[in-house]
């Protein structure tokens, strides 16, 4: 089942692949950008991961607690994940995947820009995966969540490179004021 704006998310505690414990919805912060990835290595994802690193400083000022899961296991994360400063939590049971109604699809990694954050994730980072746990199929998915559980935003993406970027995360932040 999806979730979409207006709805509430399930309370749930994760913890991180530091071992930090991390609640939603987190009443100390303005919303939660709760971001389902794809396996810990796929390049379009830390490419995209890269670019929200950059604007790390604008998204934590406009009062959005980053967390990033993937359906990959903590050390294999470990590998790709750990200079973050997000919170990352590692879901190789894909449960809070089911959870927020995040699934797969066979024709995730066939659109054309995937290709190319592909190419560029890999150029920036210098890594190509060797493992994708869980498969390649998997699909993105954004969560905009306010303190009360609330979901403000959610986006399910079609294809591997379907995801917010920091542009549209700060508009739709925004937007809530």
């Amino acid at each position: 089942m999806k979730l979409n704006s207006g709805d509430r998310v399930p309370n749930v505690s994760a913890t991180t692949i530091h071992g930090k414990t991390v609640g939603i919805p987190d009443p100390a912060s303005r919303y939660v950008h709760l971001q389902f990835r794809r396996f810990a290595g796929c390049p379009v994802c830390n490419f995209h991961l890269l670019g929200l690193r950059r604007r790390y400083s604008e998204i934590e000022a406009a009062g959005i607690h980053e967390i990033v899961v993937f359906h990959s296991s903590r050390e294999e994360m470990l590998k790709y994940q750990a200079q973050l400063p997000f919170d990352c939590v590692a879901d190789p049971t894909k449960k809070f995947y089911r959870e927020f109604g995040v699934g797969t699809s066979r024709f995730a990694p066939l659109h054309p820009s995937v290709l190319w954050s592909g190419l560029r994730g890999i150029l920036a980072t210098g890594k190509f995966y060797n493992k994708a746990e869980n498969g390649v199929f998997g699909l993105p998915a954004d969560f905009l969540i306010a303190p009360d559980g609330t979901i403000t935003a959610s986006h399910y993406g079609k294809h591997a490179d379907d995801n917010w970027g920091a542009d549209e995360l700060l508009r739709l932040a925004d937007r809530g004021r």
